[in-house]
C-alpha cells in the first residue's frame, strides 16, 4: 500500500495488510494453519530466522495470517510496527512486564480495566515493582506524580467502564520529561475514532477481542508504536509463548473490513441513546463523553473523532434495580464482553470488574448499581425502544 497518499479509514480498514505476491491471487487472505515454514536452503532458513530476510520460521513467533492482522491495525494507528497477541490482556500483560523490571516505579489511574488494575495491585508488587493509581480526572495529581519519576506511564481513555477521559496530550508530555514510556489503551475509542500516537503516546494497544473483532467471535490483543519499542514487546511474546492463533486472526481481519460502517453507526446510536437516557426519570446518571455535561466532553471533542460505542448509566435504585431491569431487554446480550455488533449489557460486578470485590470497585469509583451498554449495531429507534419498555 503507498502510504504517501492518505487514505480514508474505511479504505484501510478493506485494503490495509492485504494483497500480498506469496497468496496465489486470493481475494481473502487464507488461512495459514503449518506450525513451522521449511527452507531448502540453510543460508535463507538462517537469514529468516534472525529477521535478515523476510520469512516465517515458527507460527509462535511469526505467521503470514497473523502479519497481515498486525498490519492493517498498524496502518490504521499510523505505527512503524505493530505485534500480536492471544488477547487483550496478553497484550497488557505482556507490554507491562516487558517494559517494568523490579524497582521501577508504574503510574497509571485508578478505574482501569479491572485484568489491567490487578496486574497492578495485585502481581506487579509481587515483581517489586512499585505501582502509583492515581485519580483519573486529576491531571494535576498525575503530573506531579510522574514528575518525581517512573518508568511508564499506563492510561486509558475512555475507562472501562465509567467512560472518564484523561488528556493525552498533557499528561504524554509531563511523562516524557522524566524519560517515561506512555503506554495508551485504545480499545474503547478504536483506531478510527482516535490515535494516541499521534498525540505523542510510545505505544498503543487494543483488546482486538472488542471492536476490532466485532463479530464476538475470535479473542486477540495487539500492540502498536515504534519498531524498538514493539521488537522488545514482540521478543517477550514470542518466548512466554502469547501467540495470536492464525484462525483467530483470520476472523479478526474478516471483521476489520466492516470496522468503519459499524464504528459509524455505534457512535451515531450511542449519542442518540445516551441523549435519551439523560431524560429518563429512573435514570440517576449517564457517563458518555459525547454529551456536553461530561466533565471532560472538551477533552473528548479536542482528540477524539468519534466518541465510542459504549456509554454507561445508573439506576436510581442500585445494584437491586439493574437486576430487574436487565432481564428486560429483549435486544441487548446480558455477557462479559463489548464492542459487538450485537448490543451488550451488564454491571461492572459480571463484566468489566468481575475479578474484584465490592470494596475493590467502590475504591475505584465504580457503583454496583452501574450499567455497562455496549451499543450494537441495530437500528437505533428499536434499542431506545427497548430501553424505554425495560425501564417501564
Amino acid at each position: 500500500m503507498n502510504e504517501s497518499h492518505q487514505l480514508g479509514f474505511g479504505t484501510k480498514s478493506i485494503w490495509a495488510g492485504e494483497g500480498s505476491d506469496s497468496w496465489w491471487g486470493a481475494t481473502q487472505v487464507p488461512v495459514v494453519h503449518s506450525v513451522a515454514f521449511g527452507y531448502p536452503d540453510v543460508s535463507v532458513w538462517q537469514a529468516a530466522a534472525l529477521g535478515r530476510k523476510p520469512g516465517h520460521i515458527y507460527s509462535r513467533n511469526t505467521n503470514p495470517t497473523v502479519r497481515a492482522f498486525e498490519e492493517k491495525v498498524r496502518i490504521l494507528e499510523g505505527a512503524e510496527a505493530a505485534t500480536s497477541f492471544a488477547s487483550g490482556m496478553a497484550a497488557i500483560s505482556n507490554t507491562l512486564f516487558t517494559l517494568l523490571s523490579p524497582g521501577d516505579h508504574v503510574v497509571s489511574v485508578k478505574d482501569t480495566y479491572g485484568g489491567t488494575n490487578k496486574v497492578f495491585t495485585e502481581f506487579s508488587p509481587r515483581f517489586n515493582i512499585r505501582v502509583t493509581l492515581c485519580d483519573t480526572t486529576d491531571a494535576a495529581q498525575i503530573e506531579r506524580t510522574v514528575g518525581q519519576g517512573c518508568r511508564v506511564l499506563y492510561l486509558e481513555t475512555p475507562t472501562n467502564p465509567t467512560l472518564k477521559v484523561v488528556d493525552i496530550k498533557r499528561l504524554t508530555a509531563a511523562a516524557h520529561k522524566v524519560g517515561a514510556i506512555v503506554v495508551a489503551d485504545n480499545t474503547f475509542a478504536t483506531p478510527l475514532n482516535q490515535n494516541p500516537l499521534a498525540l505523542g503516546v510510545d505505544l498503543v494497544l487494543h483488546s482486538a477481542t472488542k471492536f476490532l473483532g466485532g463479530h464476538a467471535d475470535a479473542l486477540g490483543g495487539i500492540v502498536c508504536g515504534s519498531k524498538d519499542l514493539v521488537h522488545k514487546i514482540y521478543h517477550f511474546r514470542e518466548i512466554t509463548g502469547a501467540a495470536l492463533d492464525p484462525n483467530a486472526a483470520y476472523l479478526l481481519l474478516s471483521c476489520m473490513k466492516t470496522l468503519h460502517l459499524s464504528i459509524r453507526q455505534q457512535n451515531e446510536s450511542a449519542l442518540k441513546i445516551a441523549e435519551w437516557l439523560s431524560t429518563q426519570p429512573k435514570v440517576s446518571a449517564v457517563l458518555y463523553p459525547g454529551l456536553p455535561t461530561h466533565p471532560q466532553h472538551d477533552i473528548a471533542r479536542c482528540q477524539m473523532r468519534g466518541f465510542g460505542g459504549v456509554l454507561s448509566f445508573m439506576l436510581h435504585g442500585g445494584f437491586p434495580a439493574v437486576c430487574e431491569f436487565l432481564p428486560r431487554l429483549k435486544y441487548a446480550y446480558r455477557a462479559a464482553n463489548l464492542g459487538a455488533v450485537e448490543t451488550i449489557a451488564g454491571p461492572p460486578a459480571t463484566t468489566s470488574h468481575v475479578e474484584c470485590t465490592p470494596e475493590e470497585r467502590a475504591a475505584m469509583g465504580i457503583p454496583e448499581g452501574l450499567v455497562r451498554y455496549s451499543v450494537g449495531i441495530e437500528d437505533t429507534a428499536d434499542l431506545i425502544a427497548d430501553l424505554s419498555s425495560a425501564l417501564g
